[in-house]
C-alpha cells in the first residue's frame, strides 16, 4: 500500500513486505503515576499524509490536554522493531513509547510478550468489535480503524455497472490490464473464494486460490505497489485492481478517474492499532497510555479516521461526505458480514507461505 508514502518517513508497504483525556477523564493515576510528565512520548508512525493524520487528529490535542509533546518517529517498523525487542529481552528502556502498527505486525510483538495489557483503557468501553484483536487474550494492542482491499476500477471499462465478480480479472478483454500487489497481499484469501474454495478452506486449502492464480496469470497482470497503481491508473495503463481504499480515494481526490466496489466474493478487510512496548519507566507508560486512550476518544477518532477516510472502531460517527453508505466504510456488523477477516494469528502463521506461492506461480 501505499498514501503511506507520499512525502517522507516510512511507507506502510515497506513494512508490510469530545476528548475523553479532558478533565476527569484521565485515567486514574496510582501512587505516584501520572505526577511527574514527561516533556514529550514518541510515536512511531508512518510518514507523509498518514503522519500529518496522526499529528492533527490525535497528538495535537493529546498535547494540548497534557502539556506533553509527541513526536513522531518515522523508522521503518523492521528498524524499529528489533529494538524494541532488544530492549525489553535485555531490560532497557525501548526507544519508542507507542507503535503505530498494522494489526498483524503488532500481533508479532504481542505474541513475543514484549507489549503492554491495554485493558485498563477507559476508552475501550463501548468501541466497535473491530478494536479487540482476534486470537489473542486481553488488549496487548488495540486496534485503532479498518481498511479494505477494495475492487478499484475505471468506470469507462465498465458502462454497464460495476464489476459483480473478481473473476472479470479472467476476462481476456483485461489482458495486461489488472493489476494486484506484487505479492498478493489483500488479496491472497479472496482468492480461494474466487477459485471455488469457501472461507472455510482458509488456511488450510489454499489451492483453490492458487488456482485462480494460475488462470490469472495467462492474463498477463501488472504487479506493483501503491505508487504504482496510481500511475496505471493516471495513465489509463489498468482498468481494474486490487487496492487499498484509501488509495483508491486518494486517487479519485486528485482528478483521476477511479471508483470502487465490494464484488459477490467480498473483500479482505484489515485493522491497524497501537501497541506500547515493555520496560518504560512507569510514568512513561502511564502517559503513553494516555495517549493511546486518547486516540480512541470520540474527537480524536472522528479526526483521525476522518482524514484517513477510514471507519473508525468508535461507533456511530459520520463518515465523510464522499464516504456515506459507501461498502468499503463498514461500521455495522451487516458492512462487515459482506467482508472477509482473517484472525491476524492466522496472516503471522502463513502470509509468508502465501507470498512465496504467489511469487512462485507469477514468476514461474
Amino acid at each position: 500500500m501505499d498514501c503511506k508514502n507520499s512525502t517522507g518517513g516510512v511507507s506502510r508497504r515497506e513494512f508490510l513486505k469530545g476528548s475523553a483525556i479532558g478533565a476527569g477523564a484521565l485515567m486514574a493515576p496510582s501512587l505516584v503515576l501520572g505526577q511527574d510528565k514527561p516533556d514529550e512520548i514518541i510515536v512511531r508512525a508512518w510518514g507523509g499524509a498518514w503522519g500529518e493524520s496522526l499529528q492533527s487528529g490525535v497528538a495535537d490535542g493529546f498535547t494540548a490536554e497534557t502539556g506533553i509533546n509527541v513526536r513522531l518517529d518515522f523508522t521503518e517498523d523492521n528498524e524499529i522493531k528489533p529494538k524494541i525487542w532488544a530492549a525489553v529481552d535485555q531490560g532497557r528502556v525501548p526507544p519508542i513509547h507507542v507503535n503505530w502498527d498494522t494489526t498483524t505486525n503488532a500481533t508479532i510483538s504481542a505474541r513475543r510478550e514484549v507489549t503492554v495489557d491495554l485493558s485498563d483503557l477507559p476508552n475501550l468501553e463501548g468501541l466497535l468489535p473491530a478494536a479487540k484483536p482476534i486470537g489473542l487474550d486481553g488488549y496487548p494492542l488495540v486496534n485503532t480503524y479498518s481498511y479494505v482491499y477494495v475492487c478499484a476500477y475505471r468506470p469507462e471499462a465498465f458502462p454497464e455497472g460495476p464489476p459483480e465478480s473478481w473473476r472479470i480479472m479472467l476476462d481476456p478483454k483485461f489482458k495486461g490490464r489488472c493489476a494486484l500487489y506484487d505479492d498478493g497481499i489483500g488479496f491472497n484469501p479472496i482468492a480461494v473464494i474466487a477459485g471455488g474454495g469457501t472461507i472455510g478452506d482458509i488456511p488450510d486449502n489454499m489451492e483453490p486460490g492458487y488456482a485462480f492464480y494460475r488462470e490469472l496469470k495467462e492474463n498477463e497482470p501488472l504487479l506493483g505497489e501503491d505508487p504504482d497503481f496510481t500511475a496505471w491508473f493516471q495513465n489509463g495503463e489498468i482498468d481494474v485492481a486490487c487496492t487499498i481504499s484509501v488509495n483508491a480515494r486518494a486517487a479519485r481526490q486528485s482528478g483521476i478517474a477511479v471508483e470502487w466496489t465490494v464484488p459477490k466474493e467480498g473483500c479482505k478487510v484489515d485493522t491497524d492499532g497501537l501497541w506500547i512496548p515493555k520496560g518504560l519507566p512507569e510514568n512513561e507508560e502511564y502517559w503513553a497510555k494516555q495517549f493511546v486512550n486518547h486516540a480512541l476518544s470520540k474527537d480524536a477518532q472522528a479526526k483521525w479516521c476522518s482524514a484517513l477516510g477510514l471507519p473508525p472502531v468508535y461507533p456511530d460517527l459520520e463518515p465523510p461526505a464522499d464516504l456515506v453508505g459507501d461498502p468499503a466504510y463498514p461500521t455495522t456488523p451487516e458492512d462487515f458480514a459482506k467482508l472477509v477477516s482473517i484472525p491476524s494469528p492466522v496472516l503471522v502463521d502463513n502470509q509468508p507461505i502465501w507470498f512465496a506461492k504467489f511469487s512462485e506461480i507469477f514468476q514461474s
